[in-house]
């Protein structure tokens, strides 16, 4: 086969696998999720005390279904576009009897496998997180007995209605003597107070590899970072910069001292993808064959060359953004204190290890590639970047629209 040919070859088959990413999963970059807020406490024996915050519009619609009542979709409808929260809070106050019945027929409390009997307490309060309102309900679940451990099912906003993809339920307690969190989904509907360490531990770690997976955005991202590392020492350094960026300020989220609206978070993490993926098509077109080349090898700081440097200053940037993008994941935009900040980091380690999983499975064979056809290595990371940037310039436009 001639050089022409296997380069043609390399660029067809990097391009196919970019659009099969694409086409598999096109609206996993964030959104069609939705998370509910959960805390559980005990002010007395056989008494546990429930505060639930769940997204308003989808709330309403999904009891407005549930429940055939077609004059809570309107009134409530009608509250969400106005963004009136003493409307909101008032429609869903005169349907109460649909809501608080779609919500206890898939949120339930048990006390020793007995069923616990929830009564509503007080109206319901509107709210913001993430952006959006939320509706506060508080419920009292009366359970027929004391019991050494209290076990929680959560169905809500299932993928099966069709109105979002599925959602997670976020869980804080202080229940039988135990203080703690946990995180509930689709895979993972109850849980016990005696659920033990190793178990909570899993959940949110399978959380965090779960959302990684699952946001398209964030792994073109660390694709585009892998695209345009010339040398092992960049992309682990890259790699590194990225964590600790995102590190910071998913923790700042978490305790309640950055918030940024998504409309701009989500906009600059597409573009992201767009600059890093474009900053190595750049250099390929000025530099061509000489675009893996170092400037000044072993002379700069952490032995990269100018090039090297500036680039990792580009993606701690970037990568403090995404750090707000992960936080958005689990509606991070208010203290929660330290009662959940180490289930958060278990969360972010979770995203780590993926992301390294990643670029293991990924770097060293492009590596190889540019080793031993260097120009046919070239044509494939360049085919690579122009599909990403491609990509990122797209969603940027989508997000910053509202598309």
């Amino acid at each position: 086969m001639s050089p022409a040919a296997r380069r043609r070859v390399c660029s067809v088959i990097a391009a196919v696998t970019v659009a099969v990413l694409f086409s598999a999963v096109p609206a996993l970059a964030h959104g069609f999720t939705s998370t509910v807020y959960v805390h559980l406490a005990s002010p007395q024996t056989g008494h546990v005390r429930t505060e639930l915050q769940l997204e308003y519009d989808l709330l309403v619609v999904s009891a407005a279904d549930a429940g055939k009542d077609d004059p809570l979709f309107e009134a409530g409808t009608a509250a969400f576009e106005n963004g009136d929260p003493a409307e909101q809070a008032a429609a869903l106050d005169a349907h109460a009897g649909s809501v608080v019945a779609y919500v206890t027929e898939r949120f339930r409390v048990a006390a020793g496998g007995a069923a616990c009997a929830p009564a509503r307490d007080g109206g319901f309060t509107i709210g913001r997180r993430e952006g959006v309102p939320y509706a506060r309900l508080v419920l009292d679940y009366r359970c027929p007995r004391s019991a050494e451990a209290h076990e929680v099912h959560s169905e809500l906003f299932p993928g099966s209605e069709g109105y979002v993809r599925d959602s997670k339920t976020i869980v804080t307690y202080d229940l039988d003597l135990e203080s703690g969190s946990t995180a509930l989904d689709a895979q993972n509907r109850s849980f016990s107070t005696e659920q033990s360490w190793a178990e909570r531990f899993w959940q949110f770690f399978r959380l965090g590899a779960e959302h990684l997976l699952g946001g398209v955005d964030h792994i073109l991202f660390l694709l585009a970072l892998i695209a345009g590392s010339r040398r092992l020492r960049e992309i682990v350094l890259a790699a590194t910069t990225f964590t600790l960026a995102h590190s910071v300020t998913f923790v700042l989220a978490a305790l309640g001292l950055v918030q940024l609206p998504a409309s701009f978070v989500e906009p600059v993490i597409a573009l992201s993808i767009a600059v890093v993926a474009g900053w190595h098509l750049w250099r390929v077109w000025r530099r061509r064959s000489h675009a893996t080349d170092l400037e000044t090898a072993g002379h700069g700081r952490l032995g990269l060359d100018r090039a090297g440097q500036t680039r990792l200053a580009v993606v701690f940037c970037f990568g403090l953004v995404h750090g707000l993008g992960f936080a958005a994941a689990l509606g991070i935009d208010q203290a929660w204190s330290w009662t959940l900040l180490w289930s958060l980091l278990v969360f972010n380690v979770g995203i780590e290890v993926v992301q390294l999983a990643i670029i293991v499975a990924v770097f060293p064979l492009l590596a190889l590639l540019r080793h031993r056809r260097p120009v046919s290595g070239l044509w494939t990371t360049g085919a690579i970047a122009a599909g990403v940037s491609a990509m990122g310039l797209v969603w940027f436009v989508q997000r910053v629209l509202g598309i």
